[in-house]
C-alpha cells in the first residue's frame, strides 16, 4: 500500500518537478542576453554601432553561463541587433521557451517569444 501511494505521487510531482527546473534554467538565457544587451550598448556608446561579434562585447559569448544555451548574434540593421539563446542538451525539453530572443533596436528592446519566459 505505502510502495503505491509512493508511486502514485512520485508520478503527480515528477513532472511539476521537472517543469520548474525548466522554467529555472531559462535565468541562464536571461542572463546571457542581459550581458549581450550591456555590453552591445557599451560597444555602441564607444563606436556609434553594435557589433556583431562576440569578441568586441566584454563579458560575452557564444555559450550562456552555465551552457544550456547557444548564443547568437546578427545585426538586422544600422541601428539594431537580434542575440538568441537556444537551449542545449536537456534544456532543449523546455516545450515553451526553447528559444529565447532579445530584438534591440535603437536601444530599445523587445523580449520573445513572450515575457512567460523572462523570468524576473
Amino acid at each position: 500500500m505505502a510502495v503505491a501511494v509512493a508511486a502514485v505521487l512520485a508520478a503527480v510531482a515528477l513532472p511539476s518537478y521537472r517543469a520548474s527546473q525548466l522554467r529555472a534554467g531559462r535565468m541562464d538565457a536571461v542572463d546571457a542576453l542581459t550581458r549581450v544587451q550591456v555590453a552591445q550598448e557599451q560597444f555602441r556608446g564607444a563606436h556609434g554601432l553594435y557589433s556583431n561579434d562576440f569578441g568586441a562585447l566584454r563579458g560575452t559569448a557564444a555559450a550562456s553561463p552555465q551552457g544550456r544555451y547557444r548564443i547568437s548574434l546578427a545585426l538586422t540593421g544600422p541601428e539594431a541587433y537580434l542575440a538568441t539563446a537556444t537551449a542545449q542538451g536537456p534544456q532543449a525539453q523546455d516545450p515553451d521557451c526553447a528559444t529565447l530572443t532579445l530584438e534591440v533596436e535603437r536601444g530599445y528592446p523587445r523580449e520573445g517569444p513572450s515575457q512567460r519566459c523572462w523570468p524576473r
